[in-house]
């Protein structure tokens, strides 16, 4: 797993501030799996992050084991890759904090993400919220990634890491590797059951909405028999015009591998209600072995707590070997120098 391998690294994380969900399995975890034999990977369970949006502090510790539990019962293996929790290594902070000196405030502000979630959070619109995108970018920098899966919602992210890195490489010389975006062999992007014109989020109050990797079976049967879907009374994929139903499909397609035109022509003439079933059940075939496989290991909490501390120790050693460079470079004085 060590760079020495040559081998190109990646770097991905997931908030935890909330049950993953299905959207995660969908846009994230079936890439990681796919991604460890094959790259250097780091995958983080982002809690600095988390706290931009305020948190109960018990909710947030069990989430974040919870959140690497997950990685765990999707398949990433702590033998191939890096799992770590990112407040176990400082030096995310650390060179958050230098970046910043390196970040114009009009770029910053410039942020889209930072427009929307404060006005989601227009009660907490804090300076950590704002400065999200450059700690991001440390988290990003510190492993000398190569390549970042990125969806819609985070390629200006990445674009302000890349020009950070470039702007550092430049005042200095060459200290960080300038990613590039890694666009998934799988890209679904799950909506919402209850409105299918908005993403599928865990933060959704309506839970109706989402289908959580920890739901039982019958609540997967349930949320799927009440989701929204259009007017009409085929089975299309068409996502702009059919969104509803066009979701159904999608789902339909990551539980069971099938492509998204054979499963057209097969529920051609099928109702909306015998879809609906067959959807719910292809759904709980696919999620009930990550859920069982989560519970055994969530139980286990002193294993998965060894796991994630020799994870840090590893991203560590990584992670403080590029902080000593700028350290280094910037000016900062130390006596091993």
């Amino acid at each position: 797993m060590s760079n020495t391998a040559k081998r190109p690294v990646i770097f991905s994380g997931i908030q935890p501030s909330g049950d993953l969900t299905l959207g995660h399995i969908a846009g994230a975890l079936r890439n990681w799996v796919a991604l460890q034999h094959d790259y250097d990977c780091y995958f983080c369970v982002v809690d600095l992050h988390a706290i931009t949006v305020r948190q109960q502090p018990a909710k947030l510790r069990r989430w974040t084991l919870d959140c690497a539990a997950m990685y765990l019962a999707a398949g990433i293996e702590p033998t191939s890759a890096t799992i770590f929790v990112q407040s176990h290594v400082p030096a995310h902070a650390e060179l958050a904090w230098v970046l910043s000196t390196f970040t114009g405030f009009g770029e910053a502000s410039r942020m889209t993400q930072f427009k929307e979630k404060s006005e989601q959070h227009a009660q907490n619109v804090n300076v950590g919220l704002f400065a999200y995108p450059i700690l991001m970018a440390a988290d990003i920098l510190l492993y000398q990634t190569d390549l970042v899966p990125v969806g819609e919602d985070q390629k200006q992210h990445l674009e302000l890491t890349r020009d950070l890195a470039q702007r550092f490489n430049n005042a200095y010389s060459p200290t960080f590797t300038v990613p590039e975006p890694y666009i998934p062999r799988y890209g679904a992007r799950l909506m919402s059951l209850q409105d299918p014109r908005k993403k599928m989020s865990k933060s959704d109050p309506n839970h109706n909405a989402t289908i959580f990797l920890v739901d039982d079976n019958d609540a997967i049967r349930r949320k799927i028999q009440r989701a929204v879907t259009d007017s009409g009374t085929t089975i299309e994929y068409d996502p702009e015009r059919r969104p509803g139903i066009s979701n159904l499909v999608e789902m339909y397609h990551l539980a069971t591998d099938e492509p998204i035109e054979a499963i057209v022509e097969r529920f051609r003439d099928a109702s909306y209600a015998a879809f609906k079933a067959a959807v719910a059940d292809a759904l709980v075939a696919y999620i009930e072995p990550v859920r069982t496989r989560f519970l055994e290991i969530r139980a286990d909490e002193g294993h998965l707590a060894s796991l994630l501390v020799a994870g840090a120790e590893r991203a560590a050693r990584v992670a403080e070997r590029t902080l000593r460079k700028v350290y280094r470079k910037v000016g900062f004085w130390s006596p091993k120098d």
